[in-house]
C-alpha cells in the first residue's frame, strides 16, 4: 500500500507551551497537517471514537488535565477504540516505556529528543509500524508482582479483600506468627513497608489488567 504524503496529527497534551511548540514544528513540516489539540483525556477519547477518524496518528503527552496516558490507554482498550499513538514523555523512566508497550502503544518519544526523532516516529506509526526506544522485550511484563510465587499472589489477593492476620491463619491452618513471617517476606519482595502499600500496588496492577 502506498504511503500517504501528508498525515493528520492530533495533539493530546495539557501544557500549552508544549502544544504551541509542537504545533509550530508540525506546521513547518510538509508531511503533516495538525487537525486539533486537546488538553483533557476525555476529549482525546471522543476524538479517537469519532467516525470517520479525525486523525491518522496522535501525539499523546504523559499527563493530561484529567488523567494520565495510562488512563487514556486503558479507557481505549475498555471501549474498544483503536488509534495510532505516539507517547511524548518528559520522564526518562523505563517503567513508563514498559507500561506503554504493554498497553499497545505503537510509538514512544522523549520530549528532550531531537524533533526529527519524533517526526520520523510519527511517519512510521502512521504507516502501521512500531517505533519505540530499545527495550528488552523479554522483561516487558517484569514487575514485582510478576515475580511472586502462586502462594504469595494468593496471600496478596486476600489482603486486598480485607482479610486480617487472624482470618488468614484460621482459614489456612497456620499460626498468626507464621502469617506475619510470610507477610514480611511478601513486603520485602514488593519493596513496600506495610499492608496498605502492598494492597495499593496490587490494586494498581489489577486496574491495568496485569493480575
Amino acid at each position: 500500500m502506498p504511503e500517504k504524503s501528508r498525515f493528520r496529527i492530533l495533539i493530546g497534551e495539557r501544557n500549552p507551551l508544549v502544544v504551541a511548540a509542537l504545533g509550530d514544528m508540525i506546521s513547518r513540516d510538509g508531511r503533516f497537517d495538525l487537525v486539533d489539540s486537546v488538553q483533557a483525556g476525555e476529549a482525546f477519547l471522543r476524538a479517537a471514537a469519532a467516525t470517520p477518524p479525525q486523525f491518522d496518528v496522535a501525539v499523546l503527552g504523559w499527563k493530561l488535565s484529567d488523567m494520565d496516558a495510562v488512563g487514556v490507554l486503558t479507557a481505549m482498550q475498555r471501549r474498544s477504540l483503536h488509534a495510532r499513538l505516539v507517547i511524548f514523555s518528559n520522564d526518562h523512566d523505563i517503567a513508563i516505556l514498559k507500561q506503554c508497550v504493554r498497553l499497545g502503544v505503537q510509538g514512544f518519544c522523549y520530549q528532550f529528543d531531537d524533533p526529527a526523532i519524533l517526526f520520523d516516529t510519527l511517519v512510521a506509526v502512521a504507516n502501521g509500524r512500531i517505533c519505540v526506544p530499545y527495550l528488552d522485550v523479554s522483561k516487558i511484563n517484569d514487575t514485582p508482582i510478576s515475580r511472586l510465587t502462586t502462594r504469595e499472589r494468593e496471600l496478596l489477593s486476600v489482603l486486598a479483600d480485607g482479610w486480617t492476620n487472624l482470618q488468614i491463619a484460621t482459614r489456612t491452618g497456620i499460626s498468626e506468627n507464621t502469617v506475619k513471617y510470610h507477610l514480611r517476606n511478601l513486603y520485602d519482595k514488593l519493596d513496600v513497608r506495610n499492608r496498605a502499600m502492598a494492597v495499593a500496588l496490587y490494586a494498581g496492577e489489577r486496574n491495568r489488567g496485569r493480575v
